[in-house]
Parts: C-alpha cells; sequence; structure tokens
C-alpha cells in the first residue's frame, strides 16, 4: 500500500503587535469613518435639519415672546451656541451607532478576531466619531453671520476646540452604550431617552442663573453645561450689549457664588472623555 501524501499545511503568520501598528490600526479605523460619512450625502444633510429649524423656526417664532427678556439680543443669537453643541452632539452619538450596526451585520467580530488591542480599534472609532461630529460643528460656524455673531478668529479657533472636545466626549460615551447593546432599535431608544434630557438640562434653550432649585442642581450636574458655557461666554465675548444683559444671559455656571472659570469648565469635559474613553475599552476588551 502507498502512502497517503497529504497536503502541506499553509502556515499563517501573525504579525507581532507593536507600537507602529496599533498606530496604523487607529488611523484605519478613523479613516473607515469618514469615508463612510462623506459618502453618505443625504446623512450629511438630514443631520443639519434640527440644529437649523432650532435656530430659524423656533428661534424666529418665539422672537416676539422673549425680546422684552433678552434686551434687545435676537433670540437666534442667544440660542446660537447652543445650536453649536447640538451640531456635534447628535452626530457624534450616531457616529458611535454605527458600533451596533456592525455588531448586526458581523463586521464588528471580524475587527475584533484583528491582531491589534481593542483600544485601538476603541480610539479609532472615537476619534472618526469626533472628526465627523466636528464637521458638523464647523458648518454651523459658518452661518454665525445670519445670526449676528461676527467671524473673529478667536471666536472660531474657540468654539472649534470646545466642539472637538466635546465630540469626542459624546462619542465615547456613545461607544461605551454600545458595548453592551446589540440591536439598533434599542440604542436609538436609550439615545433620545438620555440625550434629550442632556441637552434641555445644559442651558442650551435658557439662561443658567435664576432657575429653581432643582433645575439649578441638574444643570450643575449635567456634562454638557460645561461645554455649552465656555462656548457661550466665547460667543457672548465678541457681542456689543448692555453689561445688565449680558449678566442675566451670561451668567456663566457657577458653583455656590463661585463662578467656574472656563479652563476649568473645558478640564471638566475632558476628565468625562477620558473616564467614558476608559470605560468602553474595558468594555469592549470583555466583549466576545
Amino acid at each position: 500500500m502507498t502512502a497517503v501524501q497529504t497536503a502541506p499545511v499553509s502556515r499563517i503568520r501573525v504579525p507581532r503587535r507593536s507600537f507602529a501598528g496599533e498606530l496604523r490600526a487607529i488611523k484605519i479605523v478613523w479613516q473607515r469613518e469618514l469615508i463612510r460619512f462623506f459618502s453618505d450625502r443625504l446623512r450629511i444633510l438630514t443631520s443639519l435639519v434640527q440644529p437649523f429649524l432650532f435656530l430659524f423656526v423656533l428661534g424666529t417664532g418665539l422672537s416676539q415672546l422673549t425680546s422684552g427678556g433678552t434686551g434687545g439680543l435676537s433670540l437666534r443669537t442667544f440660542l446660537y451656541p447652543g445650536i453649536l453643541a447640538m451640531a456635534v452632539l447628535f452626530t457624534a452619538m450616531a457616529s458611535a451607532a454605527s458600533i451596533v450596526w456592525d455588531r448586526e451585520f458581523g463586521f464588528l467580530r471580524e475587527m475584533l478576531v484583528a491582531p491589534v488591542r481593542r483600544s485601538s480599534i476603541v480610539i479609532g472609532k472615537c476619534a472618526g466619531g469626533a472628526t465627523v461630529a466636528a464637521f458638523q460643528g464647523v458648518i454651523v460656524i459658518c452661518i454665525a453671520g445670519l445670526v449676528g455673531v461676527p467671524y473673529a478668529p478667536g471666536l472660531v479657533l474657540g468654539v472649534f476646540g470646545i466642539q472637538l472636545l466635546l465630540a469626542f466626549t459624546i462619542t465615547a460615551f456613545g461607544v461605551m452604550m454600545s458595548a453592551r447593546i446589540k440591536q439598533m432599535q434599542s440604542f436609538m431608544a436609550l439615545t433620545q431617552m438620555l440625550i434629550l434630557p442632556l441637552y434641555f438640562l445644559s442651558g442650551a434653550v435658557f439662561p443658567a442663573s435664576n432657575l429653581p432649585g432643582w433645575l439649578t442642581v441638574l444643570n450643575r450636574i449635567d456634562p454638557l453645561a460645561y461645554a455649552v458655557d465656555p462656548i457661550r461666554r466665547i460667543v457672548f465675548s465678541h457681542l456689543t450689549m448692555d453689561p445688565a444683559v449680558r449678566q442675566r444671559l451670561d451668567a456663566g455656571m457657577t458653583w455656590g457664588s463661585w463662578r467656574v472659570p472656563t479652563l476649568l469648565e473645558v478640564g471638566v469635559v475632558a476628565a468625562i472623555g477620558a473616564v467614558l474613553l476608559a470605560i468602553a475599552i474595558a468594555e469592549f476588551s470583555k466583549t466576545d
């Protein structure tokens, strides 16, 4: 009897993990988010509908009722800082939602078995979502002149920097939630339940001063409020208005009687983003 000849087994070479390889993985995941976003023009347009409705429809419609309370300042101008935050808020959450979509279609499993650390995938995802959301924020920055806000270089750079930080934090929050959610319907329902209260309690549509006690407490523990307030400070610092009106509409975030500095507010947003990113990485490390 002749010996049965077996075909040689092909060897698979798995490259060793390296810092350069992890950076390349982050870049690839980041690029994938950008490609998906810019190839879907309808998504770009629809994500701008809500900010424009709040700014031009709600702002114009309610301006007749609030003209006395704003001291002659257009309600659209007052709402503009909150709309700048809204522009990145919902887009960042939509970017994080794609993880649930990838899980349903099996692509997430292919990413998780890649010979790279899962932290690199999470960081790339957060960076991609932040970039996409910040791009949406730039579009809203471009319409500042339509609501009486000047195109000052300091204003544009300051607002863009806070928007980028906020976008990263919100994307990390969404990625953390999507680590355990397996259906898109559940993710969208949870998003509506959490994001809308965060937005309305942040002071995006009303001044953060002279509020009822219960609303003041909710406003101060709302993380989004620490992004909306510095954006409003930057915008209002470039507007010409009566000091009494400025004090009423831009009293700022206070802890007791102490007004929180802008850098500390930005630091709070950055710290929350870092914590959420760490939790998201830990959650994905346990995902099968």
